[in-house]
């Protein structure tokens, strides 16, 4: 995902939930549910971690210098994990908690007419940023499998707002059902389901977030496309012989850094030697331009 349109969908979430924040909030006071102030701090919670990511996308796009040659990309990873664990910890630990506490001690839910209504809007609002998420994931994936594409793209700031809007449909679902539940039984203890239900999914998504940002953060190699892309170019040029050892890393989304071996053909003098790595190095960033950094060893044995 480019630059401006990260940040322009991390701005439009970030827009949608302040706005269902401060909704929710009215409803939570008026209505006594606990589901209420679950999604409430549910999406105060979102508030804040998309404050996070754009942060993190500032901070990502910072140029090299001395302590960080390689660039600051992994910014946006840590940035993304911080967003997991306060989805974990902020959203999912204390709507379970919050759900405990109101099937042990149920309170009737009163006036929910305009929870409802509030929660419905708050539903067509997630579910229009949503939708937009998962349109760029159609747009990006091509061929691949949505469910395979989450797991392996690297961009994970799109993750991230695709997960936590996801998990804000699931719970706003979860909410209206609790408390038509909670009214129409007068059991609160509906209502305490709803928001144990809600925690659930938070902590569902958060620990898969987590999971797979932390391989980011940890150093994971780029897409099987590259590798492939390096092989073709090797089969292909008249000075390479054989590729003997490639090295991927992914920096930060959009940035590669690629280390190679190749065994060039017997002959070469020092400058065709560099002219040969020097074209090699720019044939490559034409077929690949998320490699921003590339390093090539002439050799003869692995």
């Amino acid at each position: 995902m480019s630059d401006s349109h990260s940040t322009g969908e991390i701005i439009k979430s970030l827009a949608v939930n302040v706005v269902i924040a401060v909704a929710k909030a009215v409803a939570a006071v008026i209505s006594g549910s606990g589901a209420m102030l679950a999604e409430t701090l549910h999406s105060f919670a979102d508030c804040g971690n998309q404050i996070l990511l754009l942060v993190g996308v500032r901070q990502a796009r910072r140029p090299p210098d001395d302590k960080h040659p390689l660039g600051r990309g992994r910014e946006m990873y840590f940035y993304s994990f911080v967003v997991a664990l306060l989805l974990f910890f902020g959203g999912g630990v204390f709507s379970i908690r919050e759900g405990i506490e109101k099937i042990a001690h149920p309170e009737r839910v009163e006036q929910i007419g305009i929870a409802l209504g509030i929660l419905l809007f708050s539903l067509a609002l997630e579910g229009w940023s949503t939708i937009g998420n998962i349109r760029e994931v159609n747009r990006r994936r091509k061929d691949k499998h949505f469910f395979r594409y989450l797991r392996d793209t690297k961009d994970s700031d799109l993750i991230v707002i695709l997960g936590e809007n996801s998990a804000a449909v699931m719970g706003l679902i979860f909410a209206l059902l609790a408390l038509i539940l909670a009214k129409e039984t007068g059991d609160g203890r509906w209502d305490g389901i709803g928001s144990l239900t809600i925690g659930l999914v938070l902590v569902g998504v958060a620990t898969f977030l987590a999971r797979e940002i932390k391989s980011l953060l940890v150093g994971e190699s780029a897409d099987a496309s590259l590798i492939k892309v390096v092989e073709e170019l090797a089969d292909v040029d008249p000075n390479v012989e054989k590729l003997l050892r490639l090295l991927t890393v992914q920096q930060g989304p959009g940035e590669i850094v690629v280390a190679m071996k190749l065994k060039f053909r017997p002959g070469l003098e020092t400058n065709e030697m560099c002219e040969a790595i020097n074209a090699f190095e720019r044939e490559l960033k034409v077929r690949a331009p998320e490699v921003r950094w590339s390093f090539i060893e002439p050799d003869n044995v692995d």
